[in-house]
């Protein structure tokens, strides 16, 4: 005769057994971060994410980070948000899994340095990249602008996706050729409006973004000064295509899974206790 406990046991056993697979399956962050790791993920911050959200996580041509996030684990929300990005956003993936240049154990620390905001965080961690000046730049004939002032433009707002000489990194390369009647129109179009569902966003501030005209100008007459061959001398590889995510990556991709096994395990014991009966 069956126990009038058996079901409850089972289940019993099936909840516990659940509990075990999520923490063995989805990866938890540190909940106290140490100082070595916030001034790492500051560092890292002012090197790759500050030119967009802002030094202080503000936001500026991408979205503010300074915040608080409501979520059971906002950790995995904001991790997964680096390492894969968001699809059709201005938010490329930053993990080498997914194409982009920073680790696991980077990307952790810069998770924590956000999530630091939540409780006040640490300013002034770490100071702001400071760019090597370039040797003079002869301005290119019948393009307006100045290469010279665009070399300092580019640096504090393009290097961080492009590469400090245009050899790409999370963004496409830019020292190529440009084959089209106007170049000079056709970057000068791209860097004002961006590209519509790509992670380049529109920079002038006729569109929202923080760049003057005459910044526009000067960041254009730079990047055509760079000869088709510089790409070659370039030493940095550009990253591979990201991956496109799959349904079943991630901390979803994980809950997916657990479901599906816990699932299989419920139709086993119900089919095992039937046949008892």
């Amino acid at each position: 005769m069956q126990s009038p406990n058996r079901p409850r046991q089972i289940w019993l056993v099936l909840l516990t057994t659940l509990i075990i697979m999520l923490f063995w399956r989805v990866p938890v962050l540190a909940q106290d971060p140490n100082e070595e790791q916030l001034e790492l993920g500051a560092q890292l911050f002012a090197e790759n994410c500050a030119v967009c959200h802002g030094p202080n996580g503000e936001g500026r041509v991408g979205a503010e980070l300074s915040k608080d996030w409501p979520s059971i684990r906002p950790d995995l929300r904001v991790k997964m948000g680096i390492e894969e990005g968001v699809a059709g956003s201005p938010m490329p993936a930053w993990s080498q899994e997914n194409g982009g240049p920073l680790t696991d154990d980077e990307i952790e620390s810069l998770t924590l340095y956000i999530l630091s905001w939540e409780t006040g965080g640490l300013p002034d961690l770490s100071p702001i990249p400071t760019y090597t000046p370039r040797p003079p730049i002869t301005p290119i004939p019948d393009v307006e602008g100045d290469p010279n002032r665009g070399a300092v433009l580019y640096a504090e707002n393009c290097a961080v996706c492009h590469g400090p000489n245009g050899e790409g990194r999370v963004g496409v390369p830019l020292a190529k050729d440009w084959p089209a009647i106007r170049p000079d129109l056709r970057v000068k179009s791209v860097i004002e409006r961006g590209v519509s569902g790509s992670p380049m966003s529109p920079w002038s501030q006729t569109n929202g973004g923080p760049l003057t005209d005459e910044d526009v100008n000067d960041i254009v007459a730079f990047v055509l000064s760079w000869p088709a061959s510089a790409q070659s001398l370039v030493l940095t590889p550009t990253p591979a295509q990201a991956a496109t995510p799959s349904v079943f990556s991630g901390p979803l991709g994980a809950l997916i899974v657990l479901i599906g096994l816990l699932v299989l395990v419920a139709i086993g014991v119900i089919g095992a206790l039937r046949r008892k009966e």
